[in-house]
């Protein structure tokens, strides 16, 4: 259906057909690793979610199921099945604990191996949205909820705001049977200097990493994010938070499972940012990123790596070793062709005040995306000033909540996403980069990765371009392998 389609990735994750947005309620089951997502079948755009669903055994060959959620007409989910997600309850059963538009909080079990089948509980909502006069009212937002079993309590986190408080939140609810709540307390103090007032914790998905605890989530309006802490006597004490989206950035819908093998594998949603008519006339919207390892290192920090079953798809390797840029050189590789590529890299920055690789290349570099590390600034960035020559693609620097519209025209739009990073003394640049039509992600070291939309419109901008700008810079080994269709 989509074999001419320049802009449908290849091995990234993508819907049949239709829109895709948040990633819902991931879990490993039976030997398979399952995704749902929020879901519109009809078309590229969003109307009355549902939950697609697809799965696999090896994280990149996916297998799309029937629609699992939708909505009854008449039922505490008719505006739409919204976001949440799934845990295996004390009886050894998956459920799912999702967002039901307009009444509240809602679960759904499965008993069959495939999870294809879903029964939606009786007593649904087992959270209701409040009514001004009743009981929580002023306490608590219903909203995206998850939630995890505990010795013998259940635990959720409900909403993504406390009324009266400025910023992100959500409350946590406690319950021994999965349908009688209780409300417990605001889950963690929000703080001015991590988070700006207009944001909020959607999405949220709670677990355990190492000796801390993880919260997962995403604002509107600058996207996906996460606390590090301890949890402890029912409170969340964040001691570090850090960003997986930063302006400019896509990333806004993220979920997590625990596998077999202990891991914690983390999925999220690339947005689209070429156009509601454009995405209409496609027929289809939205990414999911190559799944990730997320870990602690020992100094309690983030580790951020690519799953090594995407190895399978490599084919036609090329490598080269040893070259040195001096200030301001480039250098085409012009053995690395493609839009569907994985690029390992290591690079001796030197004294060059700007380093890395550009993709998706036009011969005469009309169209080009970079992948740089500026160590005067801390950071590594997507290039995106020059990775199109449709004008109409523009980076909004704000997500939503009226961050845009504060701003002046001139500041409302990036031309790069730049995430902080820094090299340690004598540490070399190790890259990790995949291409995939019209997704850039990007891995440095093991602990950052930076994720981007890009829509060339030439097609033969297809090339790889090493770059070292005011100062000169030494490539140890590039490695490159086109990459097989996952579909």
């Amino acid at each position: 259906m989509y074999e001419n389609d320049p802009y449908r990735p290849r091995y990234h994750f993508t819907p049949p057909f239709g829109w895709m947005n948040d990633i819902n309620g991931s879990i490993f089951w039976k030997g398979r690793y399952h995704i749902f997502y929020q879901h519109n079948p009809e078309g590229g755009y969003w109307k009355w979610m549902q939950w697609g669903h697809a799965s696999s055994v090896d994280l990149v060959h996916w297998v799309h199921h029937p629609i699992a959620l939708t909505p009854d007409l008449d039922g505490p989910d008719r505006g739409g099945c919204f976001s949440g997600g799934a845990l295996v309850n004390r009886e050894g059963i998956p459920t799912f604990i999702y967002h039901g538009i307009p009444d509240g909080t809602c679960i759904a079990t499965s008993d069959d191996d495939l999870l294809i089948t879903w029964n939606k509980h009786p007593a649904n909502p087992v959270i209701p949205v409040p009514k001004p006069g009743e009981k929580g009212h002023g306490e608590y937002i219903v909203f995206d909820p998850c939630a995890w079993l505990e010795g013998d309590t259940y635990y959720a986190l409900i909403g993504n705001t406390i009324p009266g408080q400025s910023g992100d939140g959500t409350a946590l609810f406690k319950s021994s049977n999965l349908v009688e709540w209780e409300f417990v307390r605001s889950f963690y103090e929000s703080r001015r200097e991590w988070t700006d007032e207009a944001e909020d914790c959607a999405v949220p998905d709670f677990y355990p990493l190492g000796d801390k605890h993880m919260l997962l989530f995403c604002s509107h309006w600058q996207g996906t994010q996460y606390y590090i802490g301890r949890f402890e006597n029912e409170q969340y004490h964040v001691e570090t938070y850090e960003r997986m989206s930063w302006e400019g950035g896509l990333l806004g819908g993220p979920r997590s499972l625990l596998d077999a093998q202990g891991r914690r594998i983390f999925f999220d949603w690339i947005r689209e940012i070429r156009g509601v008519e454009q995405e209409r006339a496609a027929g289809w919207s939205g990414v999911m990123t190559v799944p990730r390892i997320l870990s602690l290192a020992t100094d309690g920090s983030l580790q951020i790596e690519p799953v090594p079953e995407l190895e399978c798809l490599r084919m036609n390797p090329k490598a080269r070793e040893n070259i040195t840029l001096n200030a301001d050189d480039e250098m085409d590789l012009e053995d690395v062709q493609g839009n569907c590529l994985e690029l390992a890299v290591e690079i001796d920055p030197g004294d060059a005040t700007e380093v890395g690789v550009e993709v998706l290349c036009a011969p005469d570099q009309a169209e080009r995306t970079g992948i740089l590390y500026v160590p005067a600034e801390g950071t590594l960035k997507i290039d995106i000033s020059r990775s199109t020559l449709n004008e109409a693609i523009r980076y909004p620097r704000y997500r939503s909540g009226g961050g845009n519209e504060r701003l002046p025209e001139s500041e409302r739009f990036v031309d790069a996403e730049r995430a902080p990073f820094t090299l340690t003394d004598n540490e070399t640049l190790q890259l990790r980069i995949y291409v995939d039509k019209s997704v850039v992600e990007a891995f440095a070291n093991s602990r950052q990765c930076i994720t981007q939309r890009v829509y060339p419109t030439r097609t033969d901008s297809t090339g790889v371009r090493l770059v070292s700008r005011g100062g000169q810079a030494h490539f140890r080994s590039i490695q490159a392998w086109k990459m097989a269709p996952a579909f």
